[in-house]
């Protein structure tokens, strides 16, 4: 019995080290999707994360698994970021405006899976269904408090909001004259009431 014990414990730091190396890999993969698209090479992604090749296709087989995995991650990070915001200020709409940035990156990536997904149009229906289930939410938290103090107007719901910044954002990866990132920032900044 204390066998097992022994081999619980050793392998739950060896369970800790796979997620926080999978965790490095979607960190780095995400930010050289944000700054290279999906089709970045597999390499600088390894690179960023300071593994092998070998590594990073161990957890990740195909290209579309490490986007998958990277667009579900993003999702989660936006997801936890919107309170997290909020709790640290200074201002609810201060907060709206940082989530959107982080929103942006993700919308970088998003707009690369189909793509990377080629046929698969259920799986990509359902991770948009999550996509929206879990983000809908927090950004209508963002905008609730900006609107509950006076900060913006009130007539815009999270869906029609996040709806805009996604289509601000479609093409702008391939198109160096256009900076998305600043006309969501014109949009969010017309949220803003005058005090």
């Amino acid at each position: 019995m204390g066998d097992g014990n022994r081999q619980e414990s050793a392998a739950g730091p060896k369970r800790k080290d796979v997620r926080r190396n999978q965790q490095t890999l979607l960190d780095a993969a995400a930010a050289v999707f944000v700054a290279s698209g999906v089709e970045a090479p597999v390499r600088d992604i390894a690179a960023k994360a300071g593994v092998g090749v070998a590594t990073l296709y161990r957890h990740f087989p195909t290209r579309a698994d490490l986007v998958i995995a990277v667009y579900r991650h993003q999702v989660e990070a936006c997801a936890e970021a919107g309170p997290a915001l909020l709790a640290a200020g200074p201002t609810p709409h201060a907060a709206l405006g940082r989530w959107v940035d982080l929103f942006v990156d993700f919308l970088v990536t998003k707009h690369g899976l189909a793509a990377a997904m080629q046929s698969d149009n259920a799986g990509f229906e359902a991770l948009h269904a999550h996509f929206l289930d879990r983000l809908v939410p927090v950004c209508t938290q963002l905008l609730d408090a900006a609107a509950a103090a006076g900060e913006i107007r009130t007539d815009l719901t999270a869906y029609q909001l996040m709806r805009g910044i996604g289509n601000l954002c479609i093409g702008a990866e391939s198109d160096p004259r256009y900076n998305a990132r600043r006309l969501v920032a014109i949009l969010v900044a017309g949220l803003h009431v005058p005090q």
